[in-house]
C-alpha cells in the first residue's frame, strides 16, 4: 500500500513495503526530486538500511557461539512496516521483531521510521528500541535516491581532504584508500564517478551537502549530521545519486568472531534507544 503526506509545499508518497519512499515532489511545479526506480538501471529508490550496512561475509556473522545470515543491507527494507499514523504532513511506520526475524538475528527491536513535511523539505528519524533481554548489536542506514543529471555536482558545507574506501565484486571492503578530496569541497557527477562502485566516507568535517544541479536544475540540501560513514553512490552514468548516511559498513574480508567486534557495529543495552535523522531541502 502507498501512503501520501502533504503540505502546501509538498507531497510525498511512502509505501508500506520497507517504509519506502517513493516519490517527493514540489507541488508548484510538479518537479520529481525522488529516484523513480527504473528496474533496467536500479530498481530501489531510498531503502532503510537495518541491521546491518552493507555485505556481510557469506552473508553471515556470529553471535555467542551461534552462526546467523542476514542478505546484503538487511531485511527490514524487504518486509512491510506497520502504519502506525498517517496524518497531514506527518507519518509514522514501524515494524518488530519476530520468529522469523529472530532465526536471521537473534534480537528482539523495534524500528521506528517518520516522515515530517516541512516548508523546506522532508525531515526523517529513523528510531531503534532494544527489547532484547540483554544487548543488541545493528547498524543503521538511509539509502535515498534523488534525481539528477551527469554534470550537477555535489558540494559539501565545509572544504574537505577525504579517501574513499572500496568494495570489491564480492561487495566487501578492500584494504586500499582512494583519494576523493584535496581540501575542497565539490565532487562533479561524471559518467565514470561509480565505475568503482559507492564512495564510503569518513570523518568529515561537514554536517550537510548540496546536490547542485548545474544542468538538471535541482537544488537538494542534504543534512546527515555526524553520521561515522557516508556512502554517496549511483549506477554509472545513471540520472540519479545516492546520498546515504550510515551508523555501520560493509564486512572487509577480515572474519570476526564475534558480531560485538564488528567494525562501526552499533550497541544497546535492554531498553536503549539509538536514533539518527536526515532532512533534504529544497533549494
Amino acid at each position: 500500500m502507498i501512503y501520501t503526506i502533504e503540505n502546501d509545499v509538498f507531497s510525498v508518497k511512502i509505501k508500506d513495503m520497507g517504509a519506502e519512499l517513493t516519490s517527493f515532489v514540489r507541488k508548484s511545479d510538479g518537479v520529481e526530486y525522488l529516484w523513480q526506480g527504473n528496474p533496467d538501471i536500479w530498481y530501489g529508490q531510498s531503502p532503510i538500511l537495518f541491521p546491518f550496512i552493507g555485505q556481510l561475509i557469506e552473508d553471515k556473522f556470529r553471535y555467542n557461539g551461534r552462526e546467523y545470515s542476514v542478505p546484503k543491507h538487511g531485511f527490514v527494507r524487504r518486509r512491510p512496516f506497520n502504519a502506525v499514523s498517517v496524518t497531514g504532513s506527518n507519518a509514522v511506520f514501524s515494524i518488530c521483531s519476530n520468529e522469523e526475524t529472530l532465526k536471521m538475528y537473534p534480537f528482539e527491536f523495534e524500528l521506528t521510521v517518520c516522515y515530517e513535511l516541512t516548508e523546506t523539505g522532508l525531515k526523517t528519524k529513523l528510531t531503534v528500541v532494544n527489547k532484547t533481554d540483554g544487548e543488541m548489536y545493528f547498524s543503521l542506514g538511509a539509502h535515498p535516491g534523488f534525481n539528477c543529471a551527469i554534470g550537477d555536482s555535489i558540494i559539501f558545507e565545509k572544504n574537505e581532504t577525504l579517501n574513499t574506501e572500496r568494495i570489491d565484486s564480492s561487495n566487501l571492503i578492500i584494504d586500499e584508500v582512494f583519494p576523493v578530496l584535496d581540501d575542497s569541497n565539490r565532487i562533479t557527477l561524471e559518467p565514470d564517478t561509480f565505475t568503482n562502485d559507492a564512495l564510503i566516507l569518513s570523518g568529515l568535517k561537514s554536517t550537510y551537502l548540496t546536490v547542485d544541479g548545474a544542468v538538471s536544475g535541482h537544488r537538494v540540501r542534504f543534512t546527515f549530521g555526524d553520521c561515522p560513514f557516508l556512502g554517496i553512490w549511483a549506477k554509472p552514468n545513471a540520472p540519479y545519486v545516492c546520498i546515504e548516511p550510515w551508523y555501520g559498513v560493509n564486512d572487509s574480508h577480515e572474519k570476526k568472531d564475534d558480531i560485538s567486534q564488528k567494525r562501526g557495529i552499533e550497541r544497546l543495552d535492554k531498553g536503549e534507544t539509538f536514533s539518527f535523522s536526515w532532512t533534504a531541502e529544497i533549494l
